[in-house]
């Protein structure tokens, strides 16, 4: 059911991506750089768009001059990117290229993290990012991975844990998702459980719902699935951002 599932959602975010891939108006300060970025990383992290992909990495770069007090959540994005083309190169056994993206993927997540590291969307870009990929890794790489995950959203945990009933459901199911994943993966048994609990708490009748009753009915189960992505970074949000701007 969950690669069903998996398999819709990226269908959907393909047919809509085509109609809706406006270029980012990088000069507009009310929008942030998440929202300038996101839709073309993810359209490469999901569907391997790799013109998206490519215009979101240039982007990027020119945010990096245009945004300066956003330098940090930038290079996390920056990593994260890298880290997707190490992956994608190890796949296709290029391993002195896997080599060389992971490694600036490292140096970018820890510059990221020596700028801002109680920066949220440091944390996010940072955790979310290796929640992705870590399980496509070499194995050697793995553990260290999921143990980068796990203290991001351990950060994020702290930050947004007073209000976690009261945040959007993609935010609240990414965060208990990810929190459930890195404990998961760590071999945090009680922590995993606890997490499960809230995911079923607060997140009733979403796509998160029947994971978590999965993993907690077959534990077993847990270490080849995911709990994340379940309302993944659809397109159009750049769209709906300027309409909601710039109201006619």
């Amino acid at each position: 059911m969950q690669s069903t599932f998996k398999f819709l959602l990226l269908a959907i975010f393909v047919t809509v991506a085509v109609a809706q891939s406006p270029e980012p108006p990088l000069s507009n300060t009310r929008l942030s750089v998440h929202t300038l970025v996101r839709e073309d990383i993810f359209a490469g992290f999901l569907v391997n768009d790799m013109d998206r992909f490519t215009r979101g990495e240039k982007n990027i770069d020119l945010l990096l001059e245009k945004r300066p007090a956003a330098k940090a959540e930038l290079l996390a994005w920056k990593a994260g990117a890298a880290l997707y083309r190490a992956v994608v190169a190890h796949e296709n056994k290029q391993n002195d290229e896997f080599q060389k993206q992971f490694k600036v993927s490292q140096d970018l997540f820890s510059q990221a993290y020596e700028l801002g590291p109680q920066n949220g969307g440091v944390a996010a870009t940072t955790g979310g990012s290796y929640v992705l990929f870590a399980d496509r890794l070499p194995e050697k790489y793995r553990a260290d991975a999921w143990a980068q995950a796990y203290d991001k959203f351990q950060i994020l945990w702290q930050q947004q844990a007073p209000a976690v009933d009261r945040l959007p459901v993609h935010i609240r199911g990414e965060l208990l998702g990810g929190l459930a994943m890195s404990a998961q993966r760590t071999g945090r048994k009680e922590e995993l459980n606890k997490y499960l609990d809230k995911i079923l708490e607060v997140l009733t009748g979403t796509p998160y719902e029947p994971i978590a009753k999965q993993w907690k009915n077959k534990p077993e189960s847990a270490a080849s699935s995911s709990i994340t992505c379940m309302t993944c970074h659809d397109a159009g949000r750049l769209t709906n951002r300027l309409t909601a701007l710039n109201p006619k």
